[in-house]
């Protein structure tokens, strides 16, 4: 398939803009209410019908039907009002149009409302999930035949679902680590017991056979916890202030939740410096393990992202992959290492592929080592074209996605095994994001030459808006590298101070907000881990470092209707003209 074919072919695949699939879509939507009506009709014949005819025809009846027919009227007529983020003139935040794949599965699903806490109430949604999560594990290069998961709300969760796994490792670990310690009077090294991994446990547990309801009683989890770290304490002899969770200073703000959410505190979640292309720093990450070891702070999980939210930005995850794994080999730590993918998971259908040249080698080999962390999240409901909301939670293997297990009687059943409510934050679940996934993946399918080339248009896209669109206009300066499809800028005039600069930048986004012809947004890099970032961003135009924080226009090119030559040539000269309207408003 060319890429010119593709590109047609791609457009079977969405609404378009102007309803051009109108009548497919309509025709579709009938088919999918037809079948539902039909189920329902023809299960258990015999039964009586609940509403008889002369029900629909009393007036209390169509008094009822037309109250809501009234109200859902207006309901429409509100929803008119909705952000068009199916416009290519949308380039704001991470959403874009959906796909008709994704569309006709939620809908499908949404009518039969399988519930995936249980097989019992999910028979078949069960398995389009276990399905669907095979699928999105062997796009970032997992083995589906070994990889498990499932979906979830959204990133914030999965991200939550990885830091709840990784602390039941740490805990397993370190529970019998204290019992031994207690039972023997040897000294506790808690750092090395925290990171013994799962062989040494086997070993240990052949070796002394705990009781299991002794390991219990020492672990945080089961137990008190604050009894086990006065515990933990006197076997080590040093106070122990619990586990930390290094993450890099662009994370998504779910992390900090996660401190709250776990116990863990604000405080155990150490922030690895950022380079000065505002990616995760290596040296960093070694100055903060060797201070967790000094500090007997256990390391809970490294923490990597693959496109970050403000500026889309991958992080090197094979070098952080290596770094892990050379302290495995030289030291014996088994440190977890969890990949926040939520935005960047579905590049990594890109790799291998026709059009891997859209990315920059890093990017290619950071992407393809997303495979070697032990959990990743995606959602589906950003650059997979998936409704809201879906994200999901993948792990390499069943024993990196084993977690603590709850007791619900009323739930379990001694014939039906592995319910996935027992392995899931969330209980009930619906099926309608797995279904959305799993019909995208059977049709467009996420391989280099399917769904990448569909990513690589938008990578183009942003690279059109860069060179067409920003590249005609004095002072105005990109914010480098640019990793995938989000593009932003500043202006900067030769020798201006940063925070007149700032201002400038932020009234031409308040100037193209009420131009309204196109939509973008706006982000400010301010902590002081940016600092090397801002510093080369503003050594573009000989800026003053007056204030310690960078005002940029953010533009997330992820519509797919980009790709259409047509609009193209319509988006480019009106996208580059309402900017410098905007910018002559400004003088």
């Amino acid at each position: 398939m060319t890429s010119r074919d593709n590109a047609v072919g791609a457009k079977a695949y969405f609404p378009g803009p102007k309803s051009e699939n109108e009548a497919w879509v309509r025709a579709e939507f009938q088919a999918i209410l037809d079948d539902w009506f039909d189920w329902r009709k023809s299960d258990r014949t015999g039964d009586p019908a609940a509403i008889s005819r002369d029900d629909r025809l009393s007036a209390d009846f169509l008094a009822e039907r037309e109250r809501l027919s009234q109200e859902l009227d207006t309901l429409k007529t509100l929803m008119r009002r909705e952000t068009a983020t199916y416009s290519p003139r949308y380039a704001g935040h991470m959403v874009s149009e959906l796909t008709l794949p994704a569309l006709f599965g939620q809908l499908t699903a949404l009518l039969h409302n399988p519930n995936n806490t249980s097989k019992e109430v999910s028979r078949v949604g069960t398995v389009i999930e276990a399905e669907a999560i095979g699928m999105l594990a062997e796009m970032i290069g997992y083995d589906p035949a070994t990889a498990r998961g499932h979906f979830t709300s959204g990133g914030t969760v999965a991200n939550f679902e990885g830091v709840w796994r990784a602390r039941y490792r740490l805990d397993h670990w370190l529970s019998l680590a204290l019992w031994i310690a207690e039972s023997s009077g040897e000294p506790l090294n808690v750092f090395e017991a925290a990171h013994m991994g799962w062989t040494r446990y086997a070993a240990l547990v052949k070796q002394h056979a705990p009781d299991p309801g002794a390991l219990r009683n020492c672990s945080a989890v089961a137990g008190n916890p604050a009894d086990v770290f006065r515990r933990l304490s006197k076997a080590a002899g040093h106070d122990y202030l619990g586990p930390v969770v290094l993450v890099p200073a662009s994370k998504h703000f779910s992390w900090r939740k996660a401190a709250n959410v776990f116990g863990l505190g604000e405080e155990a979640f150490w922030e690895i410096g950022l380079d000065d292309e505002g990616r995760f720093d290596i040296a960093d990450l070694e100055r903060r393990v060797t201070e967790a070891e000094a500090a007997a702070r256990p390391v809970l999980a490294v923490v990597s992202v693959a496109g970050t939210t403000e500026t889309g930005e991958i992080d090197p995850v094979d070098r952080i992959a290596d770094r892990l794994d050379q302290w495995r080999a030289e030291r014996g730590w088994r440190i977890w290492h969890h990949v926040d993918a939520a935005y960047g998971g579905f590049l990594c259908t890109i790799p291998d592929g026709p059009h891997e040249t859209v990315l920059q080698p890093a990017t290619i080999a950071a992407l393809k080592a997303v495979s070697r962390a032990h959990s990743v999240t995606i959602d589906p409901h950003k650059l997979g074209f998936v409704p809201y909301a879906c994200g999901a939670f993948l792990a390499r293997d069943a024993d990196h996605y084993t977690v603590s297990v709850f007791d619900a009687p009323y739930l379990e059943r001694p014939q039906i095994s592995d319910d996935p409510w027992t392995s899931t934050l969330e209980g009930s679940r619906s099926a309608a994001g797995a279904t959305a996934v799993w019909l995208t993946g059977r049709t467009i399918g996420f391989a280099p030459d399917r769904f990448g080339a569909l990513l690589a248009g938008m990578i183009r896209s942003g690279d059109v808006f860069r060179n067409e669109v920003l590249g005609g206009l004095d002072g105005v300066h990109v914010l480098e590298p640019v990793d995938a499809n989000i593009v932003c800028f500043s202006l900067g005039a030769p020798g201006e101070a940063l925070s007149a600069a700032n201002r400038r930048t932020r009234a031409l986004y308040d100037a193209l907000c009420e131009a309204g012809d196109f939509v973008v947004t706006t982000t400010t890099l301010g902590s002081v881990n940016h600092r090397s970032q801002i510093a080369r961003h503003i050594a573009r135009f000989d800026g003053e470092a007056d204030e310690a924080r960078l005002v940029l226009i953010r533009c997330v090119f992820m519509n797919p209707y980009w790709a259409s030559e047509a609009i193209r040539d319509a988006m480019v000269p009106q996208f580059a003209a309402t900017i410098r309207q905007a910018l002559s408003t400004l003088d």
